[in-house]
């Protein structure tokens, strides 16, 4: 078994990685607490009957709450059928909540988690990709409004992660790519030998993903909170969530991300920041089968971004790669957000 260590302010806690986790999960618990699954109706039929007999067998009362899945559950209504489901069955300080299933369901435990009775444990069991290597590790939590996506939320960090790459078996190639764009994200900010070995290669190795899991790990503990060093992370996410949010969530989080990352390294290149990005990114984008650019125009995609949570005393935090494996924080006047799209835009047109 491989065991990644994070340590944050909040609390320190370990990523467990083995095939087959989830039948035999490591979790120590006394008998007699309580247990919530929160999964979707995808990854139900599939693994919650074992992670129930794992959790029943470590000594808890499990129950389970099933969402509908997909990104429009992330929302306030459902949040709150977590939260009544808690104190309907008695939930106490001392029990805990599972997070089974992909980033939707993960944001929506911790958020209901980190509300509860002022805050309970919870532990995330990621079965995307996209979770395993992004949303599973970091502690954010939150749902998405109608001005935009994940304006409501908290920082509360997991007690546990338990990832089973067997789950990886079951995704649909759609639901691969949506998790390699973050894969290629980080080796852009972070690590060029990662970057390079995705480019190189149609299946990312378990090594990889648990790489990715490394870097987030490692730029957490010096970040919690997205002060600093964290904000490299949302590489891609600011034109990202903006496509997001214009196609009503229609376009996947991953699809989107690799779009955004696309325009903003175009753009970048263009004013002097990204040197020699822009085609190794392209040429590993294509690979993986994602997209290269977007057709949303520059002033819709603006007004989308400008509804976002980051912004900050009339500027905006763009993350710009300064090469593979490197990149850094731009701040941006909110004034020049059309213009720059436009730029990245055009640039991806050429």
């Amino acid at each position: 078994m491989t065991e990644i260590k994070i340590q944050t302010n909040q609390r320190r806690y370990s990523v467990f990685a083995e095939r087959g986790l989830l039948a035999r999960l490591p979790v120590m618990a006394a008998p007699g607490e309580k247990a919530l699954i929160v999964t979707d109706s995808n990854v139900a039929p599939l693994y919650c009957d074992n992670a129930a007999r794992a959790l029943t067998g470590a000594g808890f009362s499990v129950s389970r709450l099933v969402i509908e899945s997909g990104e429009k559950s992330k929302n306030l209504t459902v949040f709150g059928e977590i939260l009544e489901t808690l104190a309907e069955r008695n939930f106490s300080r001392t029990d805990k909540i599972f997070a089974l299933g992909g980033g939707v369901v993960g944001d929506l435990a911790g958020f209901a988690a980190s509300s509860y009775m002022r805050g309970i444990e919870f532990y995330q069991i990621p079965t995307t990709l996209l979770a395993m290597v992004d949303s599973s590790v970091g502690g954010k939590t939150g749902v998405n409004l109608a001005h935009g996506k994940n304006l409501a939320g908290t920082f509360w960090q997991p007690s546990g992660v338990f990832l089973d790459a067997d789950t990886l078996k079951t995704l649909s190639a759609l639901q691969i790519k949506n998790g390699i764009a973050e894969m290629l994200k980080t080796g852009v900010i972070r690590d060029a030998a990662l970057f390079e070995r995705l480019a190189g290669s149609e299946t990312p190795a378990l090594a990889d993903i648990l790489r990715c899991i490394e870097i987030k790990a490692e730029i957490v503990a010096q970040d919690e909170r997205e002060s600093g060093v964290r904000k490299l992370l949302n590489f891609g996410h600011t034109v990202g969530h903006a496509i997001e949010k214009l196609s009503d969530y229609a376009v996947p989080h991953g699809f989107a991300v690799a779009a955004g990352m696309a325009v903003a390294v175009a753009a970048g290149e263009r004013r002097g920041i990204s040197d020699d990005c822009l085609a190794p990114l392209l040429a590993a984008l294509s690979l993986h089968g994602l997209p290269v650019g977007t057709d949303y125009g520059a002033a819709e995609l603006a007004q989308a971004v400008l509804s976002d949570k980051k912004l900050s005393g009339g500027k905006i935090d763009l993350i710009l790669p300064t090469r593979i494996g490197s990149a850094e924080v731009v701040p941006l006047d909110v004034s020049e957000i059309e213009a720059f799209i436009a730029v990245g835009l055009e640039a991806l047109r050429v």
